[in-house]
């Protein structure tokens, strides 16, 4: 009998001693009249990665993310973001937007000082009239990463230059958009500006900041609107890319580019917090349904190589959409509170993240295919892509995701646990951490181990410094059948979260009972409390594309074993290469419908030791 087993996403490691260093625990909630999160996210170093997640954040630091600007000239020393004559767009701020973080959650001091001199660059030459970042390159879109890179460096070091830098260029944005509105990418990423303004305006209640954040909703692209009235229901081709060379890219490609609709999922919850409205507050849940229904795909994304292509497995998604769905989610889900974003989060960071990158992260893919039998420099079905498009390389296709990948894990290690508004903590996805924050008056460390997502069993260990009560929100994801947790040995059985999945599809947020979704334990914590979490999961399978079946358990999909044979196309320096993957194992399998009465097709479970 031939096993479907899931591919080895992520190699599993013994858990690591601690390496603390200074963290700044304070939570800033929104200000008045922002309407309040749901949850509020921690600041950049409260969460620590332990066991096989800081693997692969070490993994990553051994990698491209480490070494890149080394020996690729577009994060190199001549950068324009660096005061050189080189590349002066989007590059360097994307590199800096996972390197910074990566660098403060191990506390490496080597990688630490690679992203400061990004960072004093940009603090220090700021031009008197608020503008920042290299004069040969004006566009407002790059700027829009360097800030986001800027409000986690505030947050890990508490350098006071961030905020004046920041409240002067934002002063400068105001006075200068009326007459040079947003344009081409700035105006489809606008969200990405309003995130930063809004942090801004949470630390220092300066109100012109909300007109700057209405201004830069106005300009902005309707993101709403489109899928409100969707129109983009087939695979696009090229002919959307009809335009002069060099010049403005046409509607049509912009809306449907795969990058631009990843960014923008975090749209309207980010414009809800303005303006109060239900229609905002429910334009997610839209959006999501649209792309699912069209462009949905088993991995949690949607198709999008480099633009909108249906729901055939075959069709690919960049790696710049995969992280940015992460960042989408994560901030949707602080907003918004809905489970399902954070079930969402999962599977996309736990299957179509790590299945784009090397396992020593020395190389990646421009697109990825949930049926993906080779990788190889060959014609394939791209909308609008190149055939070197799912190579594993330094820059295949294009350089944006070799600028852009390192964001990933980082920033989902962030968005691990958030504050309540209550005064406690909720598990926002599950993985091995450790939390520092500050609950009251009182100092707080949560230690969870876990294997999770390759098991089921999830411990928590309570730290308060003293005894103190507090709530501690406990995500019951929507595939779980219940839950058993136990405090300290007394055990409470807790249902299911109330989902329904409908096949072929993630379910929305009409079809889950967010209050069922989270267990509150709320008592009064002493140091050493144990919280045991396991997760009933069953092996589920779910039909998608020509009723294509996919085997499924927790959050992960399972995938056949290929024992891929890795043949170099090409060197670069390091370790960097271009690789084809190509394998002689069987892949064209079929497997029997199931029944209603058998809906996991007979498939057992087999769980070994992790590697």
């Amino acid at each position: 009998m031939n096993i479907i087993r899931c591919g080895a996403l992520i190699a599993l490691c013994c858990l690591l001693p601690p390496v603390y260093g200074q963290n700044r625990s304070d939570v800033v909630p929104n200000r008045s009249p922002l309407r309040q999160n749901a949850f509020n996210p921690l600041p950049l170093g409260a969460i620590e990665p332990r066991g096989w997640l800081r693997a692969q954040l070490q993994i990553q630091a051994e990698g491209l993310t480490g070494h890149l600007d080394e020996f690729w000239k577009d994060v190199g020393k001549n950068s324009g973001w660096l005061g050189g004559s080189g590349e002066s767009w989007e590059r360097g701020p994307y590199y800096l937007d996972g390197l910074l973080p990566l660098a403060y959650q191990l506390h490496d001091k080597r990688l630490i000082e690679k992203a400061k001199r990004w960072v004093d660059w940009t603090l220090d030459h700021q031009r008197p009239d608020g503008q920042f970042g290299p004069a040969a390159n004006d566009d407002w879109w790059p700027r829009m990463v360097m800030l986001k890179v800027l409000t986690q460096y505030e947050e890990a070091t508490g350098d006071p230059r961030v905020i004046p830098v920041m409240r002067k260029y934002f002063q400068y944005e105001l006075s200068t958009l009326p007459n040079r509105p947003l344009r081409d990418w700035g105006r489809y990423r606008w969200q990405d500006n309003v995130y930063s303004v809004l942090w801004l305006y949470n630390r220092t209640g300066e109100r012109y900041l909300l007109d700057l954040a209405r201004l830069l909703h106005q300009q902005g692209y309707d993101w709403q609107a489109q899928f409100a009235n969707f129109h983009y229901k087939s695979k696009t081709d090229r002919s959307i890319l009809s335009h002069e060379p060099g010049g403005k890219p046409p509607d049509q490609a912009m809306q449907t580019h795969g990058v631009n609709n990843a960014m923008a999922l975090k749209a309207s919850p980010i414009w809800f917090l303005l303006s109060g409205n239900a229609e905002d507050r429910a334009a997610l849940n839209v959006q999501l349904e649209q792309l699912d229904q069209y462009h949905g795909l088993p991995n949690g994304m949607f198709s999008g190589d480099e633009h909108f292509a249906g729901q055939d497995p075959s069709q690919g998604i960049e790696l710049c959409a995969v992280v940015e769905e992460m960042f989408s989610l994560e901030q949707s889900f602080a907003i918004l509170g809905e489970p399902l974003l954070a079930d969402r989060l999962e599977r996309v960071a736990y299957n179509s993240l790590p299945a784009t990158l090397s396992s020593d992260m020395w190389s990646h893919q421009y697109d990825q295919q949930p049926n993906q039998i080779s990788c190889t420099r060959a014609h394939r079905q791209w909308s609008t892509n190149n055939d070197d498009s799912n190579l594993f390389g330094l820059e295949p296709n294009f350089g944006c995701c070799t600028a852009n990948l390192h964001q990933g894990w980082p920033k989902f290690v962030s968005a691990l646990w958030m504050a309540t508004g209550d005064g406690g903590v909720a598990i926002t996805a599950y993985a091995p951490n450790s939390l520092r924050t500050a609950v009251g008056n009182t100092e707080l460390t949560i230690d969870e181990a876990t294997e999770y997502p390759f098991r089921d069993h999830v411990t928590l260990t309570v730290h308060p410094t003293h005894p103190a009560q507090f709530p501690v929100l406990v995500r019951i994801p929507s595939w779980a059948t219940g839950a058993d947790i136990t405090v300290n040995g007394r055990l409470t059985r807790v249902p299911a979260a109330g989902c329904s999945l409908p096949d072929g599809q993630s379910p929305n947020f009409r079809q889950c009972s967010s209050e069922r979704a989270f267990h509150r334990l709320d008592r009064v914590w002493k140091d050493n409390d144990k919280v045991q979490i396991h997760f009933a999961a069953q092996p589920r399978v779910t039909h998608w594309f020509h009723n294509a079946a996919t085997f499924e358990r927790g959050p992960l999909v399972f995938a056949l074993p290929l024992d891929a044979k890795w043949t170099e196309v090409k060197h670069y320096a390091e370790k960097s290469s271009d690789w084809e993957l190509t394998s002689d194992k069987n892949w064209n399998y079929a497997v029997a419908i199931p029944s209603r009465s058998n809906p996991a097709c007979g498939v057992t479970v087999e769980e070994r030791p992790g590697g």
